[in-house]
């Protein structure tokens, strides 16, 4: 794809290719790649006579997410529209009319790259690069583009690349021009370049199986992680929410870590994990996940479900929403599909005795909020302790909810007695560090405790002792 210089900046004098005052042919690659930015527009296609719910983004709300998408990636965007439709075509999705339209725009504005906050079919993206002769992706590509710009760690990258695979696989309908002397495939119905489709499915293919081999030692070494922290008394609490809802912002100011914390989409892939000590003087680990987002594709949710794992792994989830947003509601409900999707239980109701997961609500930026606004959250705070009002990055109602925490994860504590051998001075250690001590004596057998404690840290603990009294 062409794309004009004229745009760029062409102020950089030096490069590693620059050799003897002239440019290698990898020293203009390198310069160019530094200097030049793709053109993109982002487009989302809605059907204008679909009934209308009142959980679903306005077609306004749904671009104005996919332009914060695009503005994730280093290109410079010229601007978007939404695109009322009365039916989607089979090989273009748009009408003709809307095709004329949009190339002809992406011809005046030198558009380089087209984006379709949608599902396109292979078929359609071939179709539509044809008609528009532009690149064209969809929102699954685009979200893929950024996962795989923010992966840090050698797991997060393979996890990028597999779900980038798993995409490609099936996208290989290319126009082998250049191959046009080859007939693949048997029989007589083979078409130019099919030999090379062929060649690079099975490249694909051995990629994705070597990658797979990869996670799987990954995932090994993850949950012998996992297991050596159950051993231990901590209870884990994860982060989740919409992608840029400010989780990360809220998990530094929770735990002064300094993860990055940045207003843009996806600014956290790898999971971070900081110990805090609650009020109680309760220990636990805090853990900052990825954001989720709308119509998560699938094959990232599969990619990456070695580290969503740590969620199912929780003890205590903290749905963590941004206030500010209009769209809260309806982001709270694209969560908890992806988390339904992962097989985790949800419970809002901490009274209740099941084994679901216990959840906490952070409604975070609620000094983005008018004041009527934060009143209405305070006053819902007050009322039910698993919703409340904070701001990771001011501070605001972090105490408060630090303390609600502490009392969701008290709300099961055991009331225990048993009694410890005078030789056993482990037990007592523990017990002063992680629980809430009611009454000890000293007895002929050994020291009589009675105390409160968490179940799941007291079964870690206890495992295999004797020293309950009946």
């Amino acid at each position: 794809m062409t794309k004009n210089n004229d745009r760029s900046d062409s102020g950089n004098t030096g490069s590693p290719g620059e050799s003897g005052g002239g440019w290698s042919t990898d020293g203009l690659a390198y310069l160019q790649k530094q200097i030049t930015r793709q053109r993109v527009f982002v487009l989302h296609p809605y059907l204008k006579d679909k009934a209308p719910d009142l959980l679903v983004r306005s077609p306004d709300a749904r671009l104005e997410e996919a332009m914060g998408l695009a503005s994730a990636i280093e290109i410079d965007l010229v601007g978007g529209e939404t695109a009322s439709l009365r039916t989607i075509k089979p090989a273009t999705y748009l009408g003709s009319g809307k095709l004329d339209e949009l190339k002809s725009f992406a011809k005046a504005q030198e558009i380089d790259l087209i984006v379709f906050d949608c599902e396109l079919s292979p078929i359609q993206q071939r179709n539509l690069e044809r008609e528009l002769k532009v690149k064209v992706i969809d929102r699954t590509a685009l979200i893929l583009e950024i996962f795989g710009d923010r992966a840090s760690t050698k797991e997060g990258e393979l996890q990028v690349e597999l779900a980038h695979l798993v995409y490609q696989r099936s996208r290989l309908v290319r126009s082998w021009t250049h191959l046009e002397r080859q007939r693949g495939g048997s029989g007589f119905l083979g078409g130019p370049g099919e030999t090379q489709i062929e060649a690079d499915r099975r490249i694909i293919a051995d990629r994705i199986t070597r990658i797979k081999r990869q996670l799987a030692s990954v995932t090994r070494t993850r949950n012998l992680h996992r297991a050596q922290r159950q051993k231990t008394p901590y209870l884990i609490v994860a982060l989740v929410g919409y992608t840029n809802a400010g989780k990360s912002t809220l998990f530094n100011r929770l735990t002064d870590a300094d993860v990055l914390a940045e207003d843009m989409l996806f600014a956290t892939l790898d999971p971070t994990m900081r110990s805090i000590t609650l009020p109680s003087g309760r220990k636990i680990i805090m853990s900052d996940t990825v954001g989720f987002i709308s119509e998560l594709p699938t094959t990232l949710v599969a990619a990456f479900r070695a580290t969503l794992e740590e969620v199912l792994e929780a003890d205590l989830i903290v749905h963590v929403r941004d206030a500010s947003h209009p769209d809260s509601d309806i982001q709270k409900q694209d969560v908890e599909n992806v988390l339904a999707e992962l097989g985790v239980e949800l419970n809002y109701d901490l009274t209740s005795d099941n084994d679901a997961t216990p959840v906490l609500e952070a409604m975070n930026k609620s000094d983005l909020v008018s004041a009527d606004e934060l009143e209405q959250w305070q006053g819902v705070g007050a009322r039910n302790n698993t919703i409340m009002p904070v701001s990771g990055l001011t501070g605001a109602g972090c105490e408060t909810f630090i303390t609600a925490l502490d009392k969701a994860l008290s709300n099961k504590d055991l009331q225990v007695e048993i009694i410890v051998p005078f030789n056993d001075g482990q037990t007592p250690a523990w017990l002063h560090a992680n629980s809430k001590i009611i009454e000890s004596e000293y007895t002929e057998d050994g020291t009589r405790f009675s105390f409160t404690v968490d179940p799941i840290a007291w079964g870690k603990y206890s495992k295999g002792t004797s020293y309950w009294v009946d």
